[in-house]
């Protein structure tokens, strides 16, 4: 069974791709470079977003463990709409229940859980990768976890922290999730 630890990342100044992370967000970090000192493991990989928060994110970790961040663009944060939306949080929510429901210039949801599933296939197509941690963002993240089980939505998407740390243990058949930073810190 492979371990893909699957993290949101830490407090963050704004949705900006180059936002940085706040000074809580920077504790979060060390206390998620520590969480994951304690799970014993040695990781053969981290694959981040590119957005400067997921980056920050992990960074504490990765230095410590001597472990290159890679970048991949396809962990990069849903776009809902290319406009301003005012009522995105029921935009949103349309869209955990619509999967194939998009405003002009966004992505459906559909289109994130193939962008998202599509990590997750190249990790478990490489076998040198059995432990390994994939930093994005909380609605992307929801929408890989609701590709394994249907019943996580738009309110597990609310309920996340930042960070959060979700564990999906999978030899490409079966399937478990996990929640494992609620109640860490």
């Amino acid at each position: 069974m492979k371990k893909i630890y699957l993290v949101r990342h830490c407090l963050a100044e704004g949705q900006h791709k180059d936002s940085p992370l706040t000074t809580v967000g920077m504790r979060q970090a060390i206390l998620l470079s520590q969480f994951f000192d304690k799970q014993n493991l040695t990781f053969d990989g981290v694959i981040s977003s590119p957005y400067l928060r997921a980056i920050e994110s992990i960074k504490p970790f990765a230095k410590s463990n001597n472990l290159h961040v890679d970048v991949d663009e396809r962990l990069q944060e849903r776009i809902l709409s290319n406009e301003p939306v005012d009522d995105w949080m029921e935009v949103l929510e349309q869209s955990f229940n619509e999967l194939d429901f998009k405003l002009p210039g966004g992505e459906s949801a559909n289109d994130a859980i193939n962008r998202g599933n599509a990590v997750y296939k190249s990790v478990m197509e490489n076998k040198d990768l059995n432990n390994i941690i994939l930093v994005s963002h909380g609605n992307l993240i929801s929408l890989i976890l609701k590709s394994f089980d249907p019943t996580i939505g738009f309110d597990e998407w609310k309920n996340l922290n930042n960070p959060d740390v979700y564990l999906l243990e999978s030899n490409g058949v079966q399937h478990s999730i996990t929640r494992l930073w609620e109640g860490y810190y």
